[in-house]
């Protein structure tokens, strides 16, 4: 997520899969270049392709993938606007249904 390209690529496929052809256009980039980042992406385990016809559809690898882009366009604009969180907790908390318990560890007893 480092390279603005793979961002840009992952942020539109966040809305849907598309086409390589489609996808470099709607991106701005080269074919090849767009091609060669979708590779990269692929083997990170971020984006999958899929065989239609002639041409190769992408789309995100899965809603975690979708997350991660998400909190780090959140966390873009939250350093944008200069907000600072003293307690290191998100601004936003997630939905209680979507919180996982951590498991609960008991205190190890001092020596």
């Amino acid at each position: 997520m480092a390279t603005p390209s793979r961002l840009l690529i992952l942020a539109r496929l966040r809305e849907g899969p598309l086409p390589a052809t489609e996808l470099a256009a709607e991106v701005g980039m080269e074919q090849s270049a767009c091609s060669h980042q979708l590779r990269l992406l692929r083997n990170l385990g971020l984006v999958v392709g899929t065989r239609k016809g002639r041409s190769i559809v992408y789309s995100l690898y899965d809603n975690h993938v979708a997350e991660l882009i998400d909190q780090a366009i959140y966390h873009v604009e939250h350093l944008r606007l200069g907000l600072i969180d003293p307690t290191g907790q998100l601004a936003e908390p997630e939905p209680e249904s979507e919180r996982r318990s951590a498991p609960q560890v008991a205190p190890t007893p001092s020596a």
